[in-house]
């Protein structure tokens, strides 16, 4: 006799059950919308903007298929309306849009197109939705940036200049100056006595400085530059830095399982998936701003001179000044941990900064030396700075201050996001972008499970033919393995692509060659002369060993693809490893329970229904058919 506990088939049947459920969502689909966002900080997004958007749909005669508010992060939320078909979601679009934003010079909304999954609401209940979509199949966005490595270098020689002048004005160590020369830092002395003091003081300030000393008689030198390990270091960390800056700019816009990664030295590749409003992503994205405090040189301002670098700022006439500024940076945008679209005194838009404790301490000495004196705040987009406010310090201030120029609230939202979403440690320019439709994501989809299906009804219909119920019994546990894989990548919210549809297909093929095993391992021992109750025994427990270990060396592999690879083949690894272990369970649990089920309850069991069981001499086995 061939019996499960009973606590054995309640365990598999709710794996079934859950299975069944969190796979249902990945039916339904996702339905074109219109999505609606704050675009000031002054500006919220509640219930009563929820019934505006219905009002405006209902007054334009455009049928809805509901409006709901969600959350997009930490206070931060959306109203979604979903539609039948795209034509009435552009309609939707443009109505929302004149009716929420009357003056289209400062929106005070972001009216935009997107795609939300049409999942009923008792699944939504259970947490349950659909698997989230590559770009390769739900459609969307492509960006490859180039990131300009020279500038964080530079970017660091220029602070280095600014902490040698600090460190020996500290170690009241007299230099005749301190410049950049190309890629040193050149500190002139009048003495060789001073200059050896400094040249240790440096080389224990900091251990990947490399120091040198150059000239003879007045001419002393000390030329500090960068080791390239610390120089390799700084670009690997400013990649990092910018990496994890696109990360928090995207989730401002609400993106669900966004693509970010490195590529190559000096490259990052960004997939927004479902993403249509492609103006939109490149204004958060293409704004690869940095900020930087410097002080603003007043003695080339009045001799009307370019000093050592000068860029343009606007004035409230609308036309543009040159502003000198000084080669030390204050404070640099690493520095900045918080911003805030605010007013100020005077009801102007302002923005409200926060520093850390270094950039404070940096602040507060810079303005208590420079009482009374310019200083500028300068914004760098692609290479280029232009000066946002040029005001006189009127007093010392540290870690908090204010932002003032001539801003509209709109800009003063997007300068505070800029800053919130923290700055870019070098700046990145978009030298490649593609947009994927949603028609041709849906191809791929389409083409996708047409070859899984078929490869599926291929199997199926091969061991129904060859093993009989013991193969229409494989064909049922296969069912089973496709549908727990779909729930588990379902429940763990992970990305399907294209080779993920790839690595859905291999499963198939490797979770049949389980139950293969398993049913000539059954045809063995009927040959051998077992009874067929003894042979379903022997064959079930002497197939697991070889299951097992063919499944783990398959499993070993697709760690390492998972560990070392990225992109693609990372996606093909998930779905790999997941679809191995479903394998497992549905080949040897799931079936066995569906084989004792059919046989296990028959006292006289003659004969098994799978195949022929050759014998020699024989034409057939006796206890098969």
């Amino acid at each position: 006799m061939n019996r499960y506990p009973l606590w054995k088939y309640i365990v598999i049947a709710v794996a079934l059950l859950i299975g069944t459920i969190y796979t249902l969502p990945n039916f339904f689909g996702e339905a074109p919308a219109v999505q609606v966002s704050s675009a000031k900080g002054t500006v919220r997004v509640d219930a009563a903007l929820m019934g505006r958007v219905e009002t405006v749909l209902k007054e334009a005669g455009l049928e809805h298929q509901g409006v709901s508010m969600d959350a997009t992060g930490q206070n931060n939320f959306t109203v979604r309306a979903r539609f039948a078909d795209t034509d009435t979601q552009l309609k939707a679009k443009d109505a929302v849009d004149r009716a929420l934003n009357r003056d289209a010079s400062d929106p005070s909304f972001v009216v935009a197109l997107n795609l939300v999954p049409r999942t009923p609401q008792w699944l939504a209940a259970l947490h349950a939705a659909p698997m989230y979509l590559g770009l390769d199949l739900r459609g969307g966005v492509h960006f490859l940036m180039q990131v300009d490595m020279r500038q964080a270098v530079d970017k660091r020689m220029e602070a280095l200049t600014g902490e040698l002048r600090t460190l020996l004005r500290e170690k009241n160590l007299r230099h005749t100056g301190i410049s950049r020369s190309g890629s040193e830092v050149e500190v002139r002395f009048r003495d060789d006595e001073t200059r050896k003091r400094a040249d240790g003081v440096i080389r224990d300030f900091n251990r990947d400085l490399l120091v040198r000393d150059e000239g003879s008689g007045e001419d002393l030198r000390l030329l500090v530059a960068l080791s390239p390990n610390a120089s390799r270091d700084i670009q690997a960390n400013a990649l990092k830095q910018n990496i994890g800056t696109l990360h928090n700019r995207i989730n401002e816009l609400g993106v669900a399982e966004p693509v970010i990664q490195q590529q190559g030295a000096d490259r990052v590749v960004v997939q927004l998936p479902g993403v249509q409003d492609v103006a939109r992503a490149k204004q958060i994205l293409g704004r690869t701003a940095t900020l930087e405090i410097r002080l603003v040189d007043e003695e080339a301002m009045a001799a009307n001179s370019p000093g050592a670098q000068s860029v343009p700022e606007r004035r409230p006439d609308g036309s543009t000044r040159m502003v000198p500024l000084r080669r030390q940076v204050v404070v640099t945008g690493d520095q900045l941990i918080d911003a805030n679209a605010t007013f100020d005194e005077n009801q102007r838009p302002a923005v409200a900064v926060s520093l850390d404790a270094r950039g404070g301490a940096a602040m507060r000495q810079a303005t208590r030396e420079n009482l009374k004196k310019l200083m500028a705040i300068v914004l760098y987009e692609k290479g280029r700075g232009e000066a946002i406010s040029v005001a006189t310090i009127q007093s010392e201030f540290g870690n908090r201050f204010q932002i003032t120029g001539q801003f509209s609230t709109q800009e003063t939202n997007d300068l505070a996001l800029l800053i919130r979403s923290g700055s870019l440690a070098a700046p990145m320019e978009i030298i490649e972008e593609r947009t994927i439709g949603p028609s041709l994501g849906a191809e791929n989809i389409e083409r996708g499970f047409k070859s899984t299906l078929y490869g599926f009804l291929a199997i199926a219909i091969f061991m129904v033919v060859y093993y009989r119920v013991f193969g229409l019994i494989s064909a049922v546990a296969l069912t089973a393995n496709v549908m727990l894989l779909v729930a588990l990548l379902s429940m763990l919210q992970a990305t399907l692509t294209l080779p993920g549809i790839a690595a859905i297909a291999l499963t198939l093929g490797m979770a049949i060659d389980a139950n293969v095993l398993i049913n000539e391992r059954v045809r063995e021992e009927l040959r051998a002369g077992r009874t067929p109750q003894q042979a379903i025994t022997e064959g079930y427990d002497k197939a697991f060993a070889t299951i097992l270990d063919s499944n783990i060396t398959t499993l070993i592999a697709g760690l390492a693809l998972l560990l070392f690879g990225s992109g693609p083949v990372r996606g093909f690894a998930v779905v790999h490893c997941l679809g191995i272990l479903t394998s497992i369970f549905t080949a040897v649990f799931v079936s066995r329970a569906l084989v004792n089920l059919t046989y296990g309850s028959r006292k006289k069991l003659g004969s098994l229904s799978i195949g022929a069981v050759w014998k020699p001499g024989t034409t057939a086995g006796a206890n098969a058919k």
